[in-house]
């Protein structure tokens, strides 16, 4: 396990979060440097100045404030001070995860999440069953966790086709293993609590908790509290890399608000019209304060961790001896087997076995384009153990000798994971063929049925699917307008419906209203009124707006709810279930679904592209 890759920033869009599904050169370029880190490492243990190497990380650091002196070595300075920042970011993926991502929505998430539970408990047990005679037992949690950086770099290297969906799979059955290696350094992994210095601790937890009801300094205010809340942990003899997930876990997160993004566009506009130091120091609070904290943290920290903090934590720690000594040792340790065993077969038996288990019963469901050759693939994969795995090496074990065993057996299961991945996934894509879930629209644009502007023989083509709760949607945002007054007769605007229920309680009413007013001509009369008018959705209110626009009101409440209406509705719906879509706005541009950004000058550049590039679906 190990933070993922820096990515393009998670946008979020009707309250939910839109996944960072692509792979990418920073997954690579993460999992290279990590890798470079590794080799170097164990390159200069086993050079003729190979000495240095533990003299170096057992340089003697003060740190102090005053008469409070912490004395320690560089390598645990690394492991200690360093590894909390690595924890700290993913405790705040963590958190996000299940405030607004995959782990909200539980028909999605029980798959992953079971698959995770599965990938820790199976490998455990495999290692006590080869360890245990030896009284090595008690090392157990080297196995149990999965490097993410690794995998995803893993997962790009291979590069199989339609990755999107198995890699957030992968993040989420990631977060899961998080949170359980978190609960198994905290409990097994510990040197005895000391209770005055925890329940220090526990008001600091408190105080940081509060924190977000300050009205200014909470940046400065969550860096000496945590920082406190470090020294107090570790007095009281948890690891202290726990709390930076202590203190992740009680920053806030939360979806940007349509009345924070406005407030920053006029703050915005008042600077372009007369440009001075006052309005720039408002617009860059209103932009900071438009995104949770949470989210701001991430995208600050998450490149220091994936490209300075871990590959100094692999410098520090992968430094093994492999001498003829050590390597004929590993070869009959049971310690090397069960690490082997665990993280090899253990995440490869325990995650496809539970995946198949929790579909083949009903309990859970794969998302679409997901099939069981490649949760094995990526199971196999999950098998690469690496920051964990070593970090908990350096825990469990005193001992030079055992240490360096350690070692070596989570680099040669990381060798093998890798190897029997891209087995895995090369004999199934090639056996079963993997098919685009999503990327096109399954749908064609039918004049007449689809509500549209423009001319139908429109060169540019654009569909929606969007949610009259949605605060980003197109005509919330302005977005299309714009569009549309760009192109004039040259496109063609589809609007179809995908009202997210789980978030907005009045969207499947309002997209039936949509409906109805259609069935009178005036359902575009009625759209702007919805938007402009998010708040305020109730069948009252509704029925207000059907008599400012000049419906008959009577036979638009007869409509609201008529199965005619219900079932236009959920056309689209059962179009976008297939499609796998579950996000607002989701745009398809000359029949290809669109990623990225959707300010109007993106979705001009996106159909200006889409006649100029013809359409691939590879």
């Amino acid at each position: 396990m190990s933070a993922p890759a820096p990515a393009p920033a998670a946008t979020t869009e009707g309250g939910r979060r839109r996944p960072r599904l692509h792979l990418g050169t920073g997954d690579r370029a993460a999992a290279a440097l990590l890798l470079l880190a590794t080799v170097l490492a164990i390159a200069w243990a086993n050079s003729p100045w190979g000495e240095t190497y533990e003299a170096f990380w057992g340089l003697p650091i003060e740190l102090g404030v005053g008469e409070v002196v912490l004395r320690t070595d560089l390598h645990h300075f690394v492991n200690d001070a360093l590894m909390t920042l690595f924890f700290f970011v993913v405790g705040l993926e963590v958190k996000r995860e299940f405030t607004l991502g995959e782990l909200t929505d539980r028909s999605r998430a029980i798959v992953p999440v079971v698959g995770a539970i599965a990938g820790l408990i199976v490998p455990a047990l495999i290692f006590l069953a080869i360890a245990w005679p030896t009284g090595q037992a008690h090392a157990w949690g080297i196995v149990i966790s999965m490097d993410t950086a690794f995998l995803l770099g893993a997962l790009a290297i291979i590069g199989p086709k339609f990755p999107a969906r198995l890699r957030a799979f992968l993040l989420t059955l990631a977060v899961v293993d998080d949170i359980g290696a978190l609960l198994v350094i905290a409990v097994f992994y510990n040197t005895g609590f000391d209770p005055a210095p925890l329940a220090i601790a526990v008001v600091l937890m408190v105080a940081i908790a509060l924190v977000r009801f300050l009205r200014a300094g909470r940046g400065i205010a969550y860096a000496v509290l945590g920082i406190a809340l470090w020294f107090a942990v570790l007095a009281a003899g948890i690891h202290p890399t726990l709390a930076g997930v202590a203190v992740a876990l009680l920053i806030p997160v939360f979806p940007p608000a349509r009345s924070d993004v406005e407030r920053t566009a006029e703050l915005t506009q008042a600077f372009r019209e007369s440009p001075n130091a006052a309005y720039a120091a408002a617009v860059n609070r209103s932009l900071r304060e438009s995104i949770s904290i949470n989210d701001r943290l991430q995208g600050a920290w998450g490149p220091y961790i994936s490209f300075l903090v871990l590959p100094i934590f692999a410098l520090a720690n992968a430094g093994v001896h492999l001498n003829a000594e050590t390597i004929g040792a590993a070869v009959v340790s049971p310690l090397v087997w069960g690490i082997v065993a665990g993280l090899v077969v253990g995440k490869f038996v325990g995650i496809t076995g539970a995946v198949a288990v929790v579909t083949a019963t009903g309990l859970g469901r794969l998302a679409p384009g997901l099939r069981m050759p490649r949760i094995a693939g990526g199971a196999a994969l999950s098998g690469i153990g690496f920051t964990i795995s070593l970090f908990i090496v350096s825990l469990a074990f005193t001992d030079p000798e055992l240490r360096d065993l350690g070692r070596v057996g989570v680099l040669a299961a990381s060798v093998i994971a890798f190897l029997l991945g891209w087995a895995v996934f090369t004999v199934g894509d090639r056996l079963w063929p993997p098919q685009p879930v999503g990327k096109v629209l399954v749908r064609p644009f039918d004049p007449t049925r689809d509500h549209y502007r423009g001319r139908t023989d429109a060169p540019y083509q654009i569909v929606e699917y969007g949610d009259f709760e949605c605060p980003f949607c197109s005509r919330a945002t302005g977005s299309i307008d714009a569009v549309l007054e760009h192109f004039g007769d040259d496109v063609c605007w589809v609007w179809r419906h995908l009202p997210l229920e789980g978030v907005h309680a009045h969207a499947k009413d309002a997209a039936q209203a949509y409906e109805a007013a259609a069935l009178q001509g005036r359902h575009l009369e009625l759209a702007r009124l919805m938007f402009a008018n998010q708040d305020a959705l109730e069948t009252d209110d509704l029925c207000r707006y059907a008599a400012e626009i000049g419906l008959d009101v009577e036979r638009f409440l007869d409509d609201l709810h008529s199965p005619k209406v219900v079932r236009r509705v959920e056309d689209d719906q059962l179009d976008a279930e297939v499609m796998d879509l579950h996000s607002t706005p989701t745009f398809f541009v000359g029949g290809v679904r669109h990623t990225g950004p959707w300010d109007s000058r993106s979705l001009i550049r996106a159909l200006e592209r889409s006649v100029e590039t013809p359409r691939s679906i590879g």
